[in-house]
């Protein structure tokens, strides 16, 4: 007899997280049609949630607007695909939302940011603390400095939070 109980819950959590991505997925289609933008959307599921992504046919330039100054549509877009999702599945979703790759390219600069600091860190003994970020720029940071076997934490109050990088 084969016990199938551990492999349930992982198997519904990722039926459920994919289908947080299909209703995001059709939340954004239609903001796409309204907005007369074109673009294509991929969904997956990365580090236990949905993950979306608006990928430009025609070039990323009509899908700038999108993303506005310094990710700030984005961030807008992505809370009201959450949102979304939360009006039809009744659960919160930490969805994340990329549009014409920007999160992607900001993942690998502050990815290298996090080298470099770990590299002073590492070279001087002492803390070093990085500029204010969004809480997607922390993880990623946070993230960086773990997988290069130093500590972090975060500091401050929002908007002015930001990560300091520990010997």
């Amino acid at each position: 007899m084969t016990d199938t109980t551990a492999a349930a819950p992982a198997t519904d959590a990722l039926s459920r997280l994919e289908q947080e991505g299909e209703i995001a997925a059709d939340y954004l289609e239609g903001l796409l049609d309204i907005a007369d933008l074109d673009g294509d959307i991929d969904m997956d599921v990365e580090a236990d949630r949905a993950s979306v992504s608006v990928i430009a046919e025609g070039g990323a330039r009509d899908l700038q607007r999108l993303v506005g100054r310094d990710g700030e549509v984005l961030e807008a877009l992505q809370e009201l695909t959450r949102l979304a999702v939360l009006r039809e599945t009744g659960e919160r979703s930490r969805l994340m939302l990329d549009i014409a790759g920007f999160r992607a390219r900001k993942r690998e600069r502050l990815t290298e940011l996090a080298r470099e600091a770990v590299a002073e860190v590492r070279d001087s003994g002492e803390p070093k603390r990085l500029e204010p970020m969004t809480p997607f720029e922390r993880k990623v940071v946070h993230d960086a400095v773990a997988a290069a076997g130093l500590r972090s934490e975060s500091e401050g109050e929002e908007p002015q939070r930001r990560v300091v990088v520990l010997p």
